[in-house]
């Protein structure tokens, strides 16, 4: 098969990130926007939506490692899989229904828990969908075919809002059908790899399986610590990743305390989709010729550089969207590689159980910098410098990441 040729499995596999990029896009770009007019007047639509998104990623990160462990047990990884799309869906499509903050809030976080348990599961079916050779390729693949695939559920749920009223769609309608055209899309995506991704590597079932199940996950810890080159990974990782979330997550509430008009966060934000589709696909062929780990570095600096210039110069919707463009072109860069990496790192039928760990050390984990952003944002008044506490995460995740060893990244 050609070294750049994408098998059925792969494609399967690949197709899900465009399912679930529906639902992500939505929540960094519609979701905070149509919260904020369910919230109180004169409240902070970057404090409750941090403080939300804290929530939502900590309740993951304890939970998945568990629920990991048990998915590696032979037939459990596509069972687990099913339930949170299902129940995500399930929980995305009823988001139009509370017309009170609190409410909307507490479903969202349900939705948000079941979409990013999803992605442990369908990032533990890398390992089983390739080969490491291929790994580089098939995970920017994803990321990318996720971006751009994305938008165009996003396009329609976005031309319903803004011009719903001239069929007459008032906005709670609009947006209580976008809810439902995301968890179909959701859905349907999911599909191909339910039928053609099957479960190569897995653990056998043992007696006392919730027993062997933590004195595993201890096992597990134990050997992520005594390996100096996965622990010093997954450390820089937890802190940059968990910055780039906080970015994802927190740029269109902190354009609306900013003042800069809706339209124009959306619009900035689908143009991100845009530049990151062929970034992502490149940082993956620009991994093969560099290396990894020196790829990683590089995204790291640009996000530090990205944090700072939101602190310091984001003030109109047009520095909005030249950061909007910058975002785009590490994204999905540091993402797949990150993902890529790890998978290389670890053993293949612990896959779902080391993802578990992944997501605790950051993956969808951003419990630090939208903490930090809100924490520092309600303390100060200013909006400003709770963004420049997160370039601190990156520069710790740099400094980890030039402490591994040279040969430790490709």
């Amino acid at each position: 098969m050609s070294k750049t040729k994408l098998n059925k499995q792969e494609k399967s596999w690949i197709l899900y990130d465009v399912g679930n990029s529906a639902f992500v896009l939505l929540s960094s770009a519609l979701i905070p926007i149509y919260f904020s007019s369910l919230a109180e007047e004169g409240s902070s639509v970057v404090v409750a939506w941090g403080y939300a998104e804290t929530v939502a990623s900590l309740a993951l990160a304890l939970l998945m490692p568990f629920l990991g462990s048990l998915a590696d047990l032979k037939g459990n990884k596509k069972k687990f899989f099913l339930a949170t799309v299902v129940i995500g869906c399930v929980a995305c499509a009823c988001l139009g229904v509370p017309q009170n903050a609190l409410v909307f809030l507490v479903i969202y976080v349900i939705a948000a828990i079941l979409l990013n348990g999803s992605m442990v599961f369908y990032d533990g079916f890398i390992n089983d969908a390739t080969t490491d050779e291929r790994i580089d390729m098939v995970s920017s693949h994803g990321y990318a075919w996720g971006y751009i695939g994305s938008c165009l559920p996003f396009i329609g749920c976005l031309v319903l809002v803004l011009f719903g009223e001239n069929i007459g769609l008032s906005m709670s309608l609009a947006m209580k059908l976008a809810f439902i055209i995301t968890a179909v899309w959701w859905f349907l995506f999911s599909v191909p790899l339910l039928r053609n991704v099957h479960q190569v590597n897995y653990k056998e079932r043992t007696p006392h399986l919730f027993r062997s199940t933590l004195t595993g996950l201890v096992a597990t810890l134990n050997k992520i610590a005594q390996d100096k080159r996965l622990l010093l990974f997954v450390l820089a990782y937890f802190f940059y990743i968990d910055g780039v979330h906080t970015i994802i997550r927190m740029s269109t509430s902190y354009g609306t305390d900013l003042g800069i008009a809706s339209t124009q966060l959306v619009l900035a934000l689908l143009m991100t989709q845009f530049v990151a589709f062929p970034s992502a696909i490149a940082y993956g062929k620009l991994a093969g010729k560099f290396g990894t780990r020196n790829m990683l570095m590089v995204a790291i600096v640009a996000y530090a550089g990205i944090a700072v210039f939101a602190a310091f110069f984001l003030r109109t919707a047009l520095e909005f969207w030249i950061l909007a463009f910058c975002v785009g072109l590490f994204q999905g860069g540091i993402q797949a590689l990150s993902r890529s990496e790890f998978g290389k790192l670890i053993p293949k039928e612990q896959s779902n159980e080391y993802f578990g760990f992944f997501d605790i050390f950051g993956k969808y984990a951003a419990v630090m910098g939208t903490f930090l952003m809100s924490v520092f944002t309600q303390i100060t008044g200013n909006p400003s410098i709770g963004v420049l506490s997160i370039a601190a995460l990156f520069v710790i995740g740099f400094v980890l990441m030039w402490r591994m060893p040279k040969d430790a990244l490709g």
